[in-house]
């Protein structure tokens, strides 16, 4: 397999250990964003457990479950295609985005012709298991996220097709307000095109689900499978917050953790329990046993995050490995884990944007469960069947 960086992109089915995280292949450019029919679950199913537990095995039974839905007024069907303007808010927090049909029928064969960047490597078997997943419920049920710096021109149609109707609107049972408006006009659809054709776009959440999308297509090319469903958000426009995964460090104790420290020359100090979270810093992590703290000071360096350089230098420099490694998006989720059993809880800084782009950009992979951008979109606002083509 070429190595990351090499601008060589490793074929999906090469021999490969079922249990090694692997870079999925790239798209190729033209970015590609098509209008696809879009099914709609009742919005008092959204936002909820049943709307998860309605796609679950068996799976084959999940496109007769939804076609049932639709004749009982469960589940709503455009009759027309179009690519989709998805307004959501939750938390205060609006996001919009374009959710359409992704074109994943061509492969980039470098770096320099990639349409979709990942950052983070997949598991060949959860992909796998994933593209069966989808193959027998004929949906693909919920849209990868996708973020890039977008265009004027893009922006500005958003924002007229926002003067028009809604399509949908309504409030969820997770107390997401959604709003959605229709792209069908030729002119529109043509511009939409044209601007996003040297597009190239990150994948903030799906990594396994975009691997699945093109391991369903390189199984059964043409029809349905040479889309998946995807939305497309602006981040210099409705920014994602993008936070931190904090890490937990079983069999681990916070002596293990400063002498490592030594070891790889990064600086530590004790901190005052009560404002230990405050040192938090884009250079600091910060480290807790839920008895004793310590700052932990890396060296800047801009060409690497601080997630890389917790798993590429102090952890390998541990005098033992840590019996697991537990992750949580919350810093009070974090310590009351490490307060529950032992271990060392490890709080990240927030990655920055423009530097996970370029990361990735470079064909280099972070660390699993680097980022976490927020927040996402309800299952079953937007749904495609592959029976539509």
């Amino acid at each position: 397999m070429p190595p990351p960086g090499s601008g060589v992109l490793a074929p999906y089915d090469a021999p490969m250990d079922a249990g090694s995280v692997v870079p999925p292949p790239h798209v190729a450019r033209p970015f590609r964003l098509l209008p696809f029919r879009a099914l709609t679950l009742s919005p008092s199913r959204i936002g909820d457990l049943s709307s998860v537990r309605a796609f679950t095995r068996p799976y084959r039974n999940v496109a007769e479950r939804l076609e049932r839905w639709e004749r009982q007024g469960r589940v709503t069907r455009d009759p027309d295609p179009a690519v989709y303007v998805h307004e959501y808010t939750v938390g205060g927090l609006t996001v919009r985005g374009l959710v359409g049909a992704l074109d994943i029928s061509r492969r980039a064969h470098s770096r320099l012709d990639a349409a979709v960047f990942p950052h983070e490597g997949i598991h060949p078997g959860q992909a796998d298991e994933l593209a069966d997943r989808m193959i027998e419920m004929q949906i693909n049920p919920a849209p990868i996220l996708l973020v890039h710096p977008g265009s004027p021109a893009v922006r500005r149609l958003l924002d007229h097709a926002q003067t028009r109707p809604t399509h949908l609107e309504f409030t969820d049972r997770g107390r997401q307000r959604h709003r959605v408006w229709a792209l069908r006009e030729p002119a529109e659809l043509e511009l939409l095109g044209r601007e996003l054709r040297p597009a190239r776009a990150l994948i903030a959440d799906g990594h396994h689900r975009y691997a699945a999308y093109l391991r369903m297509q390189q199984r059964q090319p043409d029809g349905g499978t040479d889309r998946g469903l995807a939305m497309l958000v602006d981040q210099d426009d409705t920014p994602l917050f993008l936070g931190a995964i904090h890490r937990i460090l079983g069999g681990t104790t916070l002596e293990d953790l400063r002498d490592a420290a030594a070891r790889v020359g990064v600086g530590s100090a004790g901190l005052d329990p009560a404002h230990g979270v405050d040192a938090l810093a884009p250079d600091t992590l910060v480290a807790t046993d839920g008895h004793g703290w310590a700052g932990l000071r890396l060296t800047p360096d801009p060409d690497r995050t601080a997630v890389e350089m917790l798993h590429q230098d102090l952890l390998p420099a541990l005098a033992r490995r840590p019996t697991s490694v537990g992750h949580h998006h919350a810093v009070d989720d974090a310590l009351t884990a490490v307060q529950q059993r032992p271990g060392v809880a490890v709080l990240m800084p927030a990655p920055d944007f423009g530097q996970v782009l370029r990361i990735s950009e470079a064909d280099r992979l972070l660390p699993e469960k680097a980022t976490s951008f927020q927040p996402k979109p309800n299952v079953g606002v937007l749904i495609r069947s592959l029976r539509d083509g």
